[in-house]
């Protein structure tokens, strides 16, 4: 007895009927869909979280305060800053989905790849903003802001240099760029606080 052969017919409806896995966006792993996406998170993080806290520390230094006080008050404001950083970037990226989602019917990130971006920037920002206060964590000696303006100079060149890998620009250019950046709000953090000390 013969079988029949199936038709190219039903072949092809049953191609049609099944189940398709949806595709992933290129690069997904999961919790960190790509170290790619983080870079800017990465770079914007530390760059703010080591500014603040070394201006932090020079406003406290031009006001003549103790060290125990620019301590205190750099700590406080790198686990604030930082979790308002990192939440503000969580909420900012799900307002982002849930418009495309509105507009687009779907989007290939939910949730957890939001809350990727917010602790990328948050781990960032607390890692590079505690550099400016290790000398107060570990007091040493008597020149602490001058160690924590060493320390901080060189984070601020260092992550200037690590933007060339999503700019492509010089490395050398761009960690000067931010060394100025950086040395210029901790300037004026410091005069402030000098002014202010005068007046009070």
């Amino acid at each position: 007895m013969n079988r029949e052969s199936p038709s190219p017919g039903g072949e092809l409806l049953k191609e049609q009927n099944r189940p398709t896995v949806p595709e992933r966006p290129p690069g997904y792993l999961g919790f960190w869909p790509s170290w790619a996406h983080h870079i800017g998170d990465l770079v914007f993080g530390a760059n703010d979280g080591v500014i603040t806290t070394f201006a932090v520390v020079s406003g406290v230094t031009g006001a003549a305060l103790s060290p125990r006080v620019a301590l205190i008050l750099g700590m406080a404001n790198l686990l604030a800053d930082g979790f308002a950083m990192g939440a503000g970037n969580y909420l900012g990226m799900r307002s982002e989905q849930e418009y495309q989602e509105r507009v687009n019917g779907n989007v290939n990130e939910g949730r957890v790849h939001a809350l990727g971006h917010g602790a990328a920037i948050l781990g960032a920002f607390v890692l590079a903003g505690s550099v400016p206060l290790l000398p107060y964590v570990l007091a040493v000696g008597d020149g602490l802001f001058p160690a924590s303006c060493v320390a901080a100079s060189a984070t601020l060149f260092t992550v200037g240099s690590l933007r060339t890998v999503v700019t492509r620009a010089r490395w050398f250019t761009s960690g000067l760029e931010m060394l100025v950046v950086g040395g210029t709000a901790a300037g004026v953090s410091f005069v402030v606080g000098h002014i202010l000390r005068q007046l009070t």
